[in-house]
């Protein structure tokens, strides 16, 4: 699907649904294939540019399991995660301990200036490019000023559509640039992943951006 389409508010929630139903369905294989992945690049490249002390408050935008909530416990943080699929919200509060709440990225509710840091690591490409631009003003008004968002997704050439019943967008890095300046994001440094490979081998594009 080209970006530009437009989707009804019935075919959002369609969206939503079906993708949702798909990790619910499918939650405990994905824990399993997923939990050993090795992501503190992503980790360390969102903490190093949170201004102030630690402990920070960070939210885990589309936590799954809670694989990384638990890291950010770990190390000392006051951790969030935030998820859409009922069985991974389940499974990320047994995994690390910590608060999440139960939400779909179309339908936020989040509280004002509050975290210090945004991890949204292989999340945000699940929106919608149609909703993108609300989402990102969301999550731009939860961060507290100077705040950080981490994002990380799998690139493409802006189009959009259904993979395994699982809805995706895949941005290449200047759309991706567009869609987050345009909320308010000023860009502090991308890099693709996973290092050491060539850039054609790394499927996804990672980045990091300061509340402007």
């Amino acid at each position: 699907m080209n970006s530009q389409t437009k989707l009804t508010a019935q075919a959002l929630g369609e969206i939503a649904d079906r993708t949702l139903a798909y990790y619910n369905q499918h939650a405990d294989d994905f824990f399993a294939g997923t939990r050993d992945h090795d992501v503190s690049q992503n980790m360390a490249a969102l903490l190093q540019f949170i201004e102030g002390a630690s402990p920070f408050t960070l939210l885990d935008f589309g936590c799954g399991p809670g694989r990384d909530l638990k890291v950010f416990r770990g190390q000392g943080h006051i951790a969030v995660g935030l998820e859409g699929a009922a069985r991974f919200a389940e499974m990320a509060r047994s995994h690390s301990g910590c608060e999440v709440w139960q939400q779909d990225f179309l339908a936020l509710e989040l509280p004002a200036s509050h975290f210090d840091g945004v991890f949204a690591n292989a999340a945000l490409f699940h929106v919608p490019g149609q909703a993108l631009p609300r989402v990102l003003s969301e999550l731009h008004a939860t961060l507290k000023p100077k705040g950080v968002l981490f994002s990380s997704n799998p690139r493409g050439n802006n189009d959009e559509g259904w993979n395994r019943d699982r809805y995706g967008a895949y941005h290449d890095l200047t759309s991706w640039r567009r869609y987050m300046t345009a909320a308010g994001f000023v860009e502090l440094m991308h890099f693709y992943r996973p290092p050491g490979l060539p850039i054609e081998q790394q499927p996804w594009l990672a980045s990091v951006w300061r509340k402007g």
